[in-house]
């Protein structure tokens, strides 16, 4: 369903599929709905909405009781009919927290029962790096908020800003970046077309999901340029992950000629194929992130430079741009963050002797070496 016109007693939701509208209200902690019409009947929301009013349930319904509120389960379905993010990507990670931990410990209890100490004392006890723990915590925080905005609990503040999860700004593994012989290594062990995704990848930057959703009539080959515009979760296509992410890029010459080769030997070379369409999809897909990354294992671990995961090109890439003296102004725009503390504080690792080479030339001033 799609199309949703909210007010305080309940949605109007046109059925995508039906092509009907739809109202959705909740009562005594249920989910009730009732059909308005056809979109031939009512083509507009308003005409939809207005038609609503004939049934609408009364305002004036008495307060919950504590066996009448909802349960954690009953909200969390109702959010995600009602609030869930449109991007599938981050939809899908916000229903793997529900069903994976929340639900299972809290779904069948009331809303109002999600209370500071007890869901601290319940994170603790995850198996999870600190920072997943802070995912579901606050994914617990976004329902309770909604329980509120939804008229289920009185406004007041969110009792989750009391909940504390220790060390959740401290990575339990650090990002790796490869050094250029590193990665000349790995290129040597990578088949095609997965050396060329590679390469793209670190030339550019891209996160997995952009260098795979890439069509050839992205490729301005007159004026050397690349537009990224979107980007492939699995294998449905979405948008990119934030507004500074979509973005023209310029293409070395060298990368130019690299993808020139590709284009020749692919049988998917329109305008409109994907740039890394899977043989085994007959082109109507690019290949899966899992082959990339199952690929990407096999040759890390022939060239003798153990495992590493694809994002490890975006850390490189920063690492490089550092490596060759890039203004941080411009490295932000390169890795298209929208904030430049992500570029400075989340990416990026010396992997050349830059720091060597900088504490020489402090101790050479020390010392009455250098002018």
């Amino acid at each position: 369903m799609k199309r949703a016109a909210r007010h305080k007693t309940g949605s109007v939701v046109f059925d995508t599929r039906r092509k009907t509208w739809n109202f959705l209200w909740w009562e005594e902690g249920k989910r009730r709905s009732k059909q308005i019409g056809t979109l031939a009947e009512y083509p507009t929301k308003g005409a939809a909405w207005r038609a609503a009013q004939l049934f609408n349930p009364p305002t004036d319904t008495p307060k919950m009781t504590t066996a009448s509120i909802p349960t954690v389960r009953l909200i969390a379905e109702r959010y995600c009919t009602e609030r869930m993010p449109s991007r599938y990507s981050t939809a899908r990670v916000y229903r793997s927290w529900l069903n994976n931990h929340v639900l299972p410990q809290w779904g069948e209890k009331p809303i109002s029962e999600v209370q500071p100490r007890p869901v601290e004392l319940w994170l603790r006890q995850l198996q999870l790096a600190p920072k997943s723990k802070s995912h579901v915590r606050n994914l617990l925080h976004v329902l309770v908020d909604f329980a509120m905005w939804a008229g289920v609990l009185e406004v007041s503040r969110n009792p989750i800003d009391l909940v504390v999860v220790k060390g959740a700004t401290k990575r339990t593994r650090q990002p790796r970046s490869l050094t250029v012989e590193q990665f000349q290594k790995l290129s040597q062990h990578l088949r095609e077309p997965f050396g060329t995704m590679a390469m793209v990848c670190v030339c550019f930057g891209l996160r997995i999901s952009e260098c795979l959703a890439l069509r050839w009539a992205d490729v301005d080959w007159l004026n050397g340029t690349l537009r990224v515009e979107r980007g492939i979760v699995g294998q449905r296509v979405d948008d990119v992950k934030t507004v500074a992410s979509r973005k023209y890029l310029t293409i070395a010459k060298e990368l130019l000629g690299c993808l020139k080769v590709w284009r020749q030997t692919t049988e998917f070379a329109s305008a409109e194929d994907w740039i890394f369409a899977s043989p085994l999809k007959l082109g109507r897909l690019p290949y899966s992130y899992t082959g990339f990354w199952r690929e990407l294992q096999r040759a890390a671990v022939s060239a003798g430079i153990g495992k590493l995961g694809t994002h490890s090109f975006r850390h490189t890439y920063r690492s490089w741009l550092d490596a060759v003296g890039t203004p941080i102004a411009v490295q932000q725009k390169l890795m298209r963050h929208t904030d430049i503390r992500t570029t400075m504080n989340v990416y990026g690792d010396i992997v050349t002797d830059e720091m060597a080479v900088a504490s020489s030339k402090v101790a050479g001033l020390a010392f009455g070496k250098l002018a």
